[in-house]
């Protein structure tokens, strides 16, 4: 029987018992690490991860231990469900602390809080007050401002009597002078603006959602993420450089494509069609003995055997096809070899 590690204070208390559970069925079965995952096709790393609380299983690891183990997948799947929703709130609640972290050091970097190179904001002047005009004595207060008069007769004579004119083409007709003319004529121009704005907009819009035939033929990157099977978290370059068992893309999701023995360490190519990437495997190895994966010219790091496995693999690669990369073997003792 396995002795097992203290699961981390920090877990969440369904992820806690769910790990728990694991290692009850794991005990049960009588089963070691290595050969669970010689039957279930994860990694012996990969499931002291699992069982130590320090990643949660995917979907696929759990139906394949219910099937090894004679475990109803059903009520496995269950428990499962909810510790992954435990996991999820608790990945957030880390992001949302990482980031008020992030946020706090980039304003004390600012001076916010009374650095040296802190800003000082002033309050812009109050506009100074206007003083009515005193009032001449004995003048009424006029219920209407004072209007522009025209000269008086005695001045310039008898005003001609002209005949009507029309208003010239564009000018704004009506009472108010000069000034309450031009205040129509930018009304009427801001409002003729806002109009062709709202016309522009709305083309736009019209032509970015359904206008181009050829835009609903390709699917953006979000919309091709959603139709990945459930619990696959990445596909194509974004999987370049992570974990495959952390994105849920080895299991059933990949195949060994391509293998070679080298003395008596097996190396494979791991090939997931839906992650579009792949990966490099060694298997019945010895501690120091470490495999790579090699697109072209372009190697991915290195997986390294600890001192207590005898597998390793490395990050993965995004590929359209396994026959794009070989997975090579360098082993402790200096032997090396690749994979077709």
């Amino acid at each position: 029987m396995p002795r097992w590690k203290a699961l981390p204070d920090e877990l969440d208390p369904q992820v806690r018992e769910f790990a728990g559970q694991l290692r009850r069925l794991v005990d049960r079965s009588g089963l070691g690490i290595a050969a669970l995952a010689d039957r279930t096709g994860y990694s012996k790393t990969s499931w002291e991860r699992y069982l130590n609380g320090r990643l949660l299983a995917p979907k696929g690891a759990i139906v394949a231990l219910a099937e090894v183990t004679g475990t109803n997948p059903v009520h496995l799947t269950t428990m499962w469900e909810l510790a992954e929703r435990a996991w999820s709130r608790s990945e957030m609640r880390h992001d949302m602390t990482m980031e008020a972290i992030r946020i706090s050091q980039a304003r004390a970097a600012l001076g916010e809080f009374g650095g040296p190179g802190q800003a000082t904001q002033t309050k812009p002047a109050k506009p100074a007050k206007q003083t009515k005009p005193a009032k001449p004595a004995g003048a009424q207060r006029p219920t209407v401002p004072p209007q522009a008069t025209a000269p008086s007769v005695d001045q310039f004579g008898p005003a001609p009597v002209l005949p009507p004119q029309e208003p010239p083409r564009g000018a704004v007709q009506g009472g108010g002078g000069g000034g309450g003319g031009r205040r129509r004529l930018l009304m009427f121009g801001a409002g003729a603006l806002g109009a062709a704005l709202i016309i522009a907009i709305g083309f736009f819009v019209l032509n970015g959602s359904g206008g181009d035939a050829e835009a609903t033929k390709s699917p953006s990157p979000s919309a091709s993420a959603t139709q990945l099977p459930e619990g696959v978290k990445c596909v194509g370059a974004g999987c370049g450089g992570k974990d495959p068992e952390a994105m849920n893309c080895g299991g059933d999701l990949a195949l060994n494509s391509t293998e070679a023995v080298i003395g008596t360490v097996t190396v494979q190519v791991r090939y997931s069609k839906t992650c579009k990437a792949a990966w490099g495997r060694i298997q019945g190895a010895a501690p120091g003995d470490v495999v790579q994966l090699q697109k072209g010219a372009t190697p991915s790091k290195k997986g390294t055997v600890s001192a207590a496995d005898t597998d390793a693999y490395t990050p993965m690669l995004a590929v359209d096809a396994a026959s794009d990369v070989k997975a090579c073997a360098t082993l402790a003792s200096g032997q090396k070899g690749c994979t077709k």
